[in-house]
């Protein structure tokens, strides 16, 4: 049997069908940054204060530092107390004024915001929330990525990229209509179960149709979409401070989407050939190359025969070898590390002191240079040096920013263990 790598040597390594497959399969990463737009306008901790209007009707010329003087208690530090207010009153304005006030109680009517941009008021006695979303938009996307893995397999990596695509599409926009925060949790949940399976198949996809020696391009293209929508998305958010209409704006482009891969989107002739679907594959294979004005050469579709038994091991596979079982822990320890890393980051940027709006450019715009290198760099270096180095310096970073914090260094500790480890 031909093997697909010889395949894709004769009909194009990286010519203009694997070109418009991986744009294709990538334009969708622009938005699947936007699935976290809504936790900008859910800060944990957002400048604010009661809202004690009531004192205006005693006196509406009331001045807003009088205003504030009179209904908010101060803390320690002689800041106004953003969770407590002077209990209401029903007395004129000068008796208040005299004897002031002295009973005190949470937020009755509400909080007002410095900066007019926050969602639900998980501030105070509800703050709490703002984890658990995070938590559970993050619990959604590890669902999809073990739901929606084994998926591939089994129905195909096309299939494996529509449906978490419509998921995303239907709940992007009901979360846009939801009324509390207990439904946009669940549908939050939801959104996460269709980011999650289409981040992993759409580089599944997309790399089994490009070559060995542009293998690279697949998996950093589709990270370098991701980084240019971390930058739109600032930009959106800034112009629109309004987070339902931002997730309406995701969700239309992604209706686009939806139509477009599930009418044009190629099936992985790969997947094909080891599912034993040969004549559709040899399809798929002549189209391939005609795209990309090359000519399959007779004897080779000759030799593209069925398999005689079909990967039915699953992931047990993975465990029969000592080798790939070590390579397996290494690598799942090392993304569980990097991925907590980066969103104890990303999902604290409000806390780091810098506008939030420029905080988010930063976050992408600091992407975009690493995955443009990181193409060439994995040309230079090859992947073991290249893994180890980029994850060792941002464990290391991270340890200058808060040596504090354990749980940032844990990306320190996984680069020990892949040095021991991983082998070329």
């Amino acid at each position: 049997m031909a093997d697909f790598g010889e395949i894709l040597r004769n009909i194009g390594e990286f010519g203009l069908f694997q070109q418009l497959t991986l744009i294709a399969l990538c334009f969708p990463n622009l938005f699947l940054s936007f699935m976290f737009a809504s936790f900008i306008f859910i800060e944990s901790d957002p400048e604010r204060h009661c809202n004690t209007d009531w004192i205006l009707r005693a006196d509406p010329n009331l001045t807003t530092d009088e205003q504030l003087n009179l209904t908010l208690p101060r803390e320690e530090d002689g800041t106004f107390s953003r969770c407590r207010m002077f209990v209401p009153v029903d007395r004129d304005i000068g008796s208040i004024r005299e004897y002031g006030l002295n009973e005190t109680s949470g937020c009755q009517s509400g909080w007002l915001y410095y900066n007019a941009l926050y969602e639900f008021d998980l501030v105070c006695d509800k703050a709490n929330l703002v984890e658990v979303a995070q938590t559970v938009f993050l619990a959604g996307i590890l669902i999809g990525s073990l739901t929606f893995g084994p998926f591939a397999e089994s129905f195909g990596r096309k299939r494996a990229t529509q449906i978490p695509l419509v998921i995303m599409f239907i709940f992007t926009v009901s979360t846009a209509l939801c009324p509390n925060i207990y439904l946009y949790l669940v549908l939050q949940f939801f959104s996460g179960v269709g980011a999650g399976g289409y981040r992993v198949n759409c580089i599944i996809l997309s790399t089994e149709w490009i070559g060995m020696s542009k293998r690279s391009w697949g998996v950093c293209v589709t990270q370098l979409f991701g980084a240019l929508g971390q930058c739109v998305l600032a930009g959106v958010i800034y112009a629109i401070r309004d987070w339902r209409l931002a997730q309406l704006i995701t969700a239309a482009p992604l209706g686009v989407v939806v139509i477009y891969i599930w009418c044009v989107l190629p099936v992985s002739a790969r997947w094909l050939l080891n599912r034993g679907r040969t004549e559709e594959a040899k399809q798929l294979i002549v189209k391939a190359a005609a795209i990309n004005k090359r000519s399959v050469p007779d004897s080779l579709l000759e030799k593209i025969a069925v398999k005689d038994t079909l990967n039915t091991g699953g992931i047990k596979i993975i465990f029969r070898s000592s080798l790939l079982t070590r390579y397996f822990f290494t690598v799942a320890f090392a993304w569980f590390s990097l991925n907590l890393a980066l969103y104890c980051l990303y999902l604290n940027m409000g806390n780091f002191g810098l506008s939030i709006f420029v905080t988010q450019l930063l976050f992408g715009a600091i992407e975009i240079p690493a995955n443009l290198f990181s193409m060439w760099l994995l040309e230079v270096f090859g992947r073991r040096v290249l893994f180890i180095a980029t994850l060792l310096a941002g464990g290391l970073s991270l340890k200058l920013l808060d040596p504090r914090c354990l749980l940032r260094h844990s990306e320190t500790i996984v680069n020990v263990y892949t040095m021991l480890l991983v082998q070329d």
